[in-house]
């Protein structure tokens, strides 16, 4: 029971990173293309890029909680 509620919060905190990071992300960009429509493309792939990358981070913390309750407390 106590390995589920770790993988739970663990699951929870690894997520909540990257889904700030984001949301700040694309605020920022779409600012960014509002200032300056000409950028627009370059902007648009480096916030794709970014996106991904905190995407993974969060995919990697579920993979980690899974991992964790069900060699734990599985």
């Amino acid at each position: 029971m106590e390995a589920a509620i770790g993988a739970g919060i663990a699951i929870g905190f690894g997520v909540i990173g990257p889904g700030i990071g984001i949301g700040i992300l694309t605020g920022f960009s779409s600012e960014a293309i509002g200032r300056n429509p000409d950028a627009g493309a370059a902007i648009r792939t480096n916030m794709i890029l970014g996106a991904a990358l905190a995407e993974g981070l969060g995919i990697l913390s579920f993979v980690l909680g899974i991992l964790l309750w069900t060699r734990i407390g599985g």
